[in-house]
C-alpha cells in the first residue's frame, strides 16, 4: 500500500479519538496501533512490544545506509476527563478522554510512519509509541528499563505537541527550555492535638502550617532570580476535625515547577529549610517529600533546534513562531535529559483549551503534522 493519505488520517485519528485509555492501560489504543502498522509495508520494519511497558510499541525502520538512528516519540494515553464535544466520533469511554490531543499526536506519527515504510530513509528511525504520559512517565519506565537499547538506541530524538493557543499552520518552538519541570511536594507537620481552651498543652499544627505556606512564598519573590522562572503552588491542606480541638497533625500537597533542573534543586532545597525552620520554631515534626518522576524540563538542545527552526521557516506548509516557555509539565524532558532532543507546537486552532471537555483541534493540522515531521527528519538524514 501507499503511505496514508490525509482522509486515511483523519478515519484514523477519529478512531483513535473514540477509545481513549488512562496511563498504563491503553490495551485498546495499543491493538488499533499494532493493527494499523501491520498493514503498511513491512520490508524495512521491526516492531516491538516489551514486558517492562506492555502497552508501549516501538517500530525501528532500517535505514538504506544508516550512520545513524533518529527517534520519534507519539504519547498515546488519554484523561480522566468527560467528553462535553457533541460529535459522531466523541469518546465511547466514560469519563476518558484525549483531553490533550494524544489522539493528534498518534495518527501524525502513523502518517510519518506510513511514509518511511513506502519509502526507505537514510537513516535508521525509531518510532516509539509511548503510553503513560499524562501521569506514571512511561518516558522514565522506558529509558529505566532500557528500551532504547540494541537497535532501538537513539542518536537524537523529536516530539510534538498540539496547541489551541496557535492557528493551523502555524508551528511554534524556541531555543532552550519548553516545558518546565515539575515536581509534587508533599509536607506532613505534627505536633500535638488538644483541646481548644487548653492551647498550652498542645502543639497547634494549623499555625505552624500557616507559617510553613506563608514563609514558602517569600522563595519565588526572596531566592529566585527575577529574570527567571519557577512556581510554587500549594494546593492542598488538610488538618483538624471540628471546631473547638487543636489539630496534632497537617497534611499539605503541593507543586513546584522550574524551566531547569538546576531551578527545581534550587526550589526543593529552599523548602527544605523552611520546613526545618518551622520544626525548630514550633517544636514540630515536619517531614516534606517530593516526586518528580520523568517530569524533566523539556531542554531542547542547541545545535539540533537551530536546525529545526531554520527548517521551519522554510517550509511552505509552516508559519514559524518562537515561543514562550511553558509552566506545564510533560515526561519527554527526562527523554531529552539523557538523549539529545527538541520539541515544538503544532496549531490545532482555539476549540477549546488542552485539558478540557471541550476540546476539539482542527483536523487539518495532522496533514501538517505529518508533512513537517517527515520533512524535517529527511533533513537530519543529510546531516551525518
Amino acid at each position: 500500500m501507499t503511505a496514508f493519505n490525509e482522509q486515511e488520517l483523519v478515519r484514523i485519528r477519529r478512531q483513535l479519538h473514540q477509545i481513549p485509555e488512562l496511563a498504563l492501560k491503553e490495551t485498546a489504543t495499543q491493538k488499533l496501533l499494532l493493527r494499523l502498522i501491520s498493514e503498511l509495508p513491512q520490508e524495512f520494519l521491526t516492531i516491538k512490544t516489551f514486558p517492562a511497558l506492555p502497552t508501549a510499541i516501538m517500530v525501528h525502520v532500517r535505514g538504506k545506509h544508516a550512520n545513524k538512528t533518529i527517534g520519534y516519540r507519539a504519547d498515546i494515553d488519554g484523561l480522566p476527563v468527560t467528553e462535553q464535544n457533541n460529535l459522531p466520533y466523541q469518546s465511547q469511554n466514560s469519563g476518558v478522554m484525549h483531553a490533550c490531543g494524544h489522539d493528534l499526536h498518534m495518527t501524525i506519527a502513523l502518517g510519518c510512519l506510513s511514509y518511511f515504510a513506502n519509502q526507505q530513509p537514510q537513516d535508521n528511525l525509531v518510532f516509539f509509541f509511548q503510553p503513560a504520559e499524562e501521569s506514571e512517565s512511561g518516558a522514565k519506565i522506558a529509558y529505566d528499563q532500557q528500551l532504547f537499547s540494541g537497535i532501538f538506541a537513539l542518536d537524537e530524538i523529536y516530539a510534538l505537541h498540539d496547541t489551541p493557543q496557535l492557528p493551523v499552520g502555524t508551528i511554534g518552538t524556541r531555543q532552550g527550555t519548553l516545558f518546565a519541570g515539575t515536581t509534587e511536594v508533599n509536607v506532613d507537620l505534627t505536633g500535638q492535638d488538644g483541646h481548644a481552651a487548653y492551647p498550652q498543652n498542645a502543639n497547634d499544627m494549623i499555625v505552624a502550617a500557616a507559617q510553613f505556606i506563608t514563609q514558602v512564598q517569600t522563595i519565588i519573590s526572596r531566592s529566585i532570580d527575577p529574570l527567571k522562572a519557577g512556581v510554587i503552588t500549594l494546593g492542598k491542606m488538610t488538618a483538624g476535625s471540628v471546631r473547638n480541638a487543636i489539630a496534632g497533625s497537617a497534611h499539605i500537597e503541593g507543586t513546584i515547577r522550574g524551566l531547569t533542573q538546576d531551578m527545581l534543586v534550587l526550589i526543593k532545597q529552599r523548602l527544605r529549610e523552611v520546613a526545618a525552620g518551622i520544626a525548630t520554631s514550633y517544636g514540630a515534626k515536619v517531614e516534606i517529600n517530593f516526586n518528580q518522576g520523568g517530569y524533566f524540563p523539556v531542554e531542547n538542545d542547541p545545535s539540533l533546534t537551530a536546525d529545526l527552526i531554520n527548517y521551519l521557516k522554510q517550509a511552505p506548509q509552516v508559519n514559524f513562531v518562537e515561543t514562550e516557555p511553558a509552566m506545564t509539565g510533560e515526561d519527554f524532558g527526562y527523554l531529552t535529559n539523557h538523549i539529545p532532543g527538541a520539541m515544538f507546537w503544532l496549531g490545532v486552532g482555539n476549540h477549546g483549551s488542552l485539558h478540557s471537555a471541550n476540546f476539539n483541534p482542527d483536523e487539518r493540522a495532522i496533514l501538517v503534522g505529518v508533512q513537517t515531521m517527515t520533512g524535517f527528519l529527511k533533513r537530519r538524514m543529510q546531516h551525518n
